[in-house]
């Protein structure tokens, strides 16, 4: 059979096959623009909604920036870009969850209780990994560079 490029797994007919299921998925009588257009405008609304609200997200905000400036600043390659975008990626998804398990968790139970307070911290632990994480890889990627400037 013919290859399709240099996969050797898949011939051109098994990628024909996997072609039209995903056409017939895409064009499922399910598939909206205007759903997907306003599962975009919820997304939108809750990035909005977190940044006026959660000091955190901003301080994240303000260190990816930072992060991708000092990044091109100091022409890290394309892989390096890409862990540290990742790695942004990361830490703000994390930090979305913890906000919305914390919004959760207040609605749940507004009054203080031991247990919520048990999820809260998890949620906030998950952050500070993925945080310390993230940190790590800045350091590796550019205290080499930092140095060589010295």
């Amino acid at each position: 059979m013919a290859h399709f490029g240099t996969c050797n797994m898949c011939t051109v007919t098994e990628m024909s096959v996997s072609f039209n299921v995903a056409l017939l998925l895409f064009m499922n009588n399910s598939f909206s623009i205007k759903k997907l257009v306003k599962s975009f405008s919820y997304a939108f609304s809750g990035l909005k909604a977190v940044i006026q609200s959660e000091q955190n997200f901003r301080v994240h905000l303000v260190a990816a920036f930072f992060a991708l400036l000092l990044g091109i600043v100091l022409k890290v390659s394309g892989s390096e870009l890409l862990v540290i975008v990742l790695c942004i990626a990361a830490v703000m998804a994390t930090e979305l969850v913890n906000t919305a398990i914390e919004k959760l968790c207040d609605f749940v139970s507004p009054e203080k209780r031991a247990t919520i307070k048990i999820i809260k911290d998890l949620s906030a632990a998950a952050v500070l990994i993925v945080s310390a994480g993230a940190l790590i890889a800045g350091l590796i990627i550019f205290i080499p560079r930092v140095l060589l400037l010295l």
